[in-house]
């Protein structure tokens, strides 16, 4: 709990930076103007070195072991699952479903998949779940409870997508959020595995296996 609370102080102002951040990348009124996938490689740097900065065991929170892998790689398949079907519901009920999810397949533009993989899979993915789960979720729930911890990460990951004005963006946020915090929520020892299955997740929906 001393721990928790004494990491609590920098959660505010990283939280802030990663709002301003994700509003550049994904206001109308800013994104246009910036390189998107510049900024979002700079931003998850900048989100990995605030949670080391501010909680330097970060990275040293949970213990890598082999069984993340699989379990990481099931939960990225579920979580496409799960997107999948959401989609098609989605695209029967809602007129203006499909085309906000393939403005959000637009993001990637005319850049090599070979590249978008790798940025996704070992830079994207692992910064935000190091960030939201390792160091917000984690220093959250040790300075009030779990539960709140979970329910106010969930809220400001969900949150720092609004600006995009992009519905199926911010409900992809708080469907993959909510699943990953209530797994890290029930399970804080296998933040490696959220880790694995936010890279293989991103890597899978958005180049590898479309939808």
């Amino acid at each position: 709990m001393a721990a928790g609370r004494k990491c609590g102080a920098g959660v505010p102002a990283a939280v802030i930076a990663a709002a301003v951040l994700w509003t550049v990348m994904f206001s109308p009124w800013t994104a246009p103007h910036v390189d998107f996938w510049l900024m979002m490689s700079c931003s998850a740097l900048v989100l990995v070195s605030l949670a080391t900065f501010f909680r330097p065991d970060t990275w040293r929170s949970a213990r890598l072991k082999w069984t993340d892998f699989v379990l990481g790689a099931v939960i990225a398949a579920v979580l496409w699952g799960v997107f999948f079907a959401a989609d098609r519901i989605s695209s029967m009920i809602f007129g203006f479903a499909r085309p906000q999810v393939e403005m959000i397949y637009g993001i990637k533009g005319d850049t090599d998949p070979r590249l978008l993989s790798a940025l996704l899979l070992l830079l994207v993915g692992p910064a935000e779940e190091l960030f939201w789960r390792g160091y917000v979720q984690r220093t959250l729930s040790e300075k009030w409870n779990a539960d709140a911890g979970a329910a106010v990460t969930l809220a400001a990951y969900t949150l720092i997508h609004v600006p995009s004005w992009n519905f199926m963006l911010v409900g992809a946020a708080f469907v993959a959020g909510l699943v990953w915090g209530l797994i890290y929520r029930l399970f804080p020892e296998r933040l490696w595995a959220l880790v694995i299955s936010h890279a293989v997740w991103d890597a899978a929906v958005f180049v590898w296996f479309p939808i």
